[in-house]
């Protein structure tokens, strides 16, 4: 009865969200306690959601830090240069704009952390995706399942779960996987040069550079896109309006469709915002550079060091107690709007844990496993992650079910390493999982509907883990 209700439970909430009849921090909250109750144990709703709000107040910290610390290092002007370098790559062509968003978000997943990933890629990206009319759930797609990808770093957390959970070495789980990873990475930028043909389709070819050299003096209020080739409206937005700037002659220039090519001028922050901090520049830089290095390093809790940073950021260059007011005020929005969907989320694995749902949930997966998939455990386990990691939290599925998949491959001869290596394989979903908390920073600041991320992303994210599987299996690493 449990195992059902499980299943019952989460495919209500996916459901609900998808078709945008419950916002999803009261889903997270009312369909679990509805099913707590109807599995008789609703006297220990309490207790379940306690627990919850204990296991995830540290994460909350941590993303309301982060978000208000990256918030002043992009009020200040720490991440402008990143944001023209982009711009520049990316010459408003949409192709090479989604292309550069997988590209930015799988560098900056360096640091380990989906939430500083999110972030600044959504920050340097979308006034960039705003102005050209370019699908906003491309953009949290594409990021989210860089993301997941790089996500199986040793300090990115699930390496580390799955070497603990089988008492392993995390370097031994995680080299081996590099080629299968790079694959991964490549499904991932084939993906974003296949979506931004598409957005380029939809749109047209745009041109970004000197307005004045090209088209001559052009004001920004009268600077419009221009459609070129135009195509029907796809996923995630409308066709724009095709209307040629005003103040200047097109461009000679094609796409290949035969039609001109207008020039925009776009820019990503605005380079005379009063918060700039010229010349404190390499400072923020400099602790920067040593917050992700002792991120990585693991020398204190996430919480602490972005804790931490943030007063730093705020007092040397904001002196001011006015001036800090406003900046946490500018930031607050976001900080509610993530920290609320967190402590919802709290109440979800609260109740999917403690009244046992997801441990029967499991076994009755495992039990299901035909013997003769036995010998080929670390398929199946591949295979089992993509689901349960979407499903479940990592602590959940890593330190949960590994251990029993592991023992179900020992009993027919495949190694723990390899079933540790094949458990990696889902995070590319994972990353756009609802029990996520950075996913929640990511539609938050792209101003995207979960479920329209939901929707667009799953298909692409759970490809993208298949993608891996299969390179594992072809290189003999799973």
């Amino acid at each position: 009865m449990l195992t059902i209700l499980g299943f019952v439970m989460i495919a209500t909430f996916l459901v609900l969200i998808m078709m945008k009849k419950m916002s999803p921090l009261a889903a997270l909250v009312l369909i679990p306690a509805l099913f707590c109750v109807l599995v008789g144990q609703g006297a220990h709703l309490g207790d379940y959601v306690i627990k919850g709000i204990g296991d995830l107040a540290p994460t909350a910290a941590m993303l309301m830090f982060a978000i208000i610390y990256f918030g002043v290092m992009i009020d200040v002007g720490l991440f402008d240069p990143v944001v023209r370098g982009i711009l520049r790559f990316c010459k408003a062509d949409p192709v090479r704009v989604v292309v550069g968003t997988a590209l930015l978000a799988a560098i900056v997943s360096l640091d380990g952390d989906g939430s500083t990933t999110f972030m600044i890629t959504v920050s340097a990206l979308y006034p960039l995706y705003k102005r050209l009319k370019m699908s906003l759930v491309v953009m949290t797609g594409v990021a989210a399942t860089a993301n997941g990808v790089m996500n199986t770093l040793p300090w990115g957390g699930p390496t580390a779960r799955a070497a603990t959970a089988l008492k392993l070495d995390a370097g031994d789980i995680f080299v081996p996987m590099i080629p299968a990873l790079a694959v991964g990475l490549v499904a991932v930028f084939t993906l974003a040069y296949v979506l931004g043909r598409r957005e380029r389709k939809r749109l047209g070819v745009l041109t970004l550079g000197d307005v004045a050299t090209v088209t001559g003096t052009v004001e920004e209020k009268e600077t419009e896109q221009v459609l070129v080739g135009a195509g029907a409206g796809a996923e995630g937005g409308a066709p724009a309006a095709a209307r040629p700037a005003t103040g200047g002659s097109a461009a000679p220039g094609s796409d290949g469709s035969g039609g001109s090519v207008q020039d925009l001028d776009l820019q990503g922050l605005d380079p005379r915002r009063p918060t700039l901090r010229p010349r404190l520049y390499w400072f923020n830089a400099a602790l920067t550079v040593a917050l992700l290095t002792l991120l990585i390093l693991q020398t204190l809790p996430i919480p602490v060091l972005f804790l931490l940073g943030a007063a730093l950021a705020l007092t040397v260059n904001f002196p001011h107690m006015k001036d800090q007011k406003a900046r946490i005020a500018a930031h607050a929005e976001n900080v509610l709007n993530v920290s609320g969907m967190v402590f919802a989320a709290a109440v979800f694995t609260g109740v999917l844990t403690g009244t046992g749902m997801v441990e029967h949930m499991a076994r009755w997966l495992v039990s299901n496993i035909p013997d003769a998939l036995g010998p080929h455990m670390g398929l199946v386990t591949g295979v089992l992650s993509i689901p349960l990691t979407y499903f479940m939290s990592n602590d959940g599925f890593y330190f949960g079910i590994v251990p029993i998949l592991a023992e179900a491959g020992a009993a027919h001869g495949v190694a723990p390493i390899e079933i540790a290596r094949a458990s990696l394989v889902g995070q590319a979903l994972h990353m756009s999982s609802p029990l996520v908390p950075a996913v929640y920073v990511l539609v938050g600041m792209a101003k995207v509907e979960f479920g329209d991320h939901t929707r667009f992303t799953v298909k692409w994210a759970a490809l993208t883990s298949l993608v891996v599987l299969g390179a594992s299996l072809l290189f003999g690493i799973v």
